[in-house]
């Protein structure tokens, strides 16, 4: 939660269990409804709902205003959608003026047909209208204040999603529900497949579809103070380092390769999402665990990584091969320290991988 300006504040409100409810959240809306009674003590006019496993870059003024300016109770953020795609979305269908008059949940066979509407209307050209003939749902959503109250206590009390079932029902009973158009980059994360896709894409040459490098739009974390990488005779391809990283005689393309990151010598590393870790081992400490048979954090000699994502303070040994030869698609291997998902392996946080080790 924050204000304008300077003039506000965040405050974390985690998921919680009560004695008037003893359920986790159930879903979008449902989060929301366990937090009315303290969202309704600020004077303000509208809720900015916002998911948290979105990558976009978008002007919320401008969405909050064109709330405003039509009128609406709801305002849903609206993005044109290929054929491929439209089945995993909420898809609409809208009038002339933008006001949502017919939505379908991730609809399939005849009922995505029926869903094409001429992508024109948003102003689009003849031939992009054409690629993209679906309006499909951002689950992003301005709601006017009272009407957020008024939905998920009274008229949808049962409601546990706003995507599925809050935004449907509100257009079913005559709300004002407006579309309003984003045609930049924008990608659901929520999947392994997504997350992997979406973070490799930053290395798309000569300018990626999401680039941080945008002076009038930066993007913001924590500070870590971290010193530059160092390489030392390292052949790097088409890749993207982040800060404090020590990479060694090694060879690496077409990745991405997370802050603190040791990586050894005949290593090779492709097409990985490699995400670093929290904190550095000291020579100390890792001369120590290899005195002991164990592994320090990072990738070991002549290790042999593809396609893949390591999580944070990973310990990968020496001659590991991480390359899913046979080409499995879908493994639960969590004891072992690793699982596969839509055939990317995912090495879990803190894993150890000894060495020697074929996945």
């Amino acid at each position: 939660m924050g204000g304008y300006k300077n003039e506000g504040f965040v405050e974390v409100l985690a998921a919680q269990q009560s004695p008037e409810n003893p359920n986790w959240f159930q879903g979008t809306a449902d989060a929301v409804r366990q937090y009315l009674w303290l969202f309704e003590e600020h004077n303000v006019l509208e809720f900015l709902i916002l998911a948290g496993d979105h990558l976009y870059r978008m002007d919320y003024e401008r969405f909050i205003q064109a709330h405003r300016e039509t009128d609406a109770d709801i305002t849903v953020a609206a993005l044109p959608m290929d054929e491929k795609r439209a089945t995993a979305f909420g898809l609409m269908k809208i009038d002339e003026e933008g006001r949502i008059i017919e939505f379908a949940e991730k609809p399939k066979g005849e009922q995505l047909q029926a869903m094409k509407v001429d992508t024109t209307i948003l102003g689009l050209d003849d031939e992009r209208a054409k690629e993209l003939p679906f309006i499909a749902s951002m689950g992003i959503y301005v709601i006017s204040k009272d009407v957020m109250l008024n939905l998920l206590r009274d008229k949808f009390p049962d409601a546990n999603d706003f995507g599925s079932e809050v935004i449907p029902g509100a257009t079913s009973i005559g709300l004002r529900v407006q579309a309003y158009l984003y045609d930049g980059y924008w990608e659901d994360i929520g999947t392994i497949e997504a997350f992997y896709n979406a973070n490799l894409g930053i290395t798309k040459k000569p300018v990626p579809d999401f680039s941080f490098y945008d002076r009038s739009s930066p993007i913001y974390t924590q500070p870590r103070y971290l010193p530059p990488s160092k390489m030392l005779d390292a052949d790097i391809t088409d890749s993207v380092i982040g800060e404090g990283c020590v990479i060694k005689n090694c060879k690496i393309h077409h990745s991405v390769i997370g802050l603190r990151s040791c990586i050894s010598e005949g290593a090779i590393i492709e097409d990985t999402l490699l995400m670093g870790a929290d904190y550095y081992e000291t020579d100390a400490d890792r001369k120590l665990l290899a005195g002991k048979g164990s592994v320090p954090i990072g990738i070991g000699q002549n290790t042999h990584i593809k396609r893949a994502i390591i999580d944070k303070n990973a310990r990968i040994g020496d001659n590991v091969k991480i390359i899913n030869s046979d080409n499995v698609q879908e493994a639960a291997r969590e004891t072992d320290g690793y699982f596969i998902k839509s055939g990317i392996v995912t090495v879990i946080k803190d894993a150890l991988i000894p060495s020697g080790t074929v996945i």
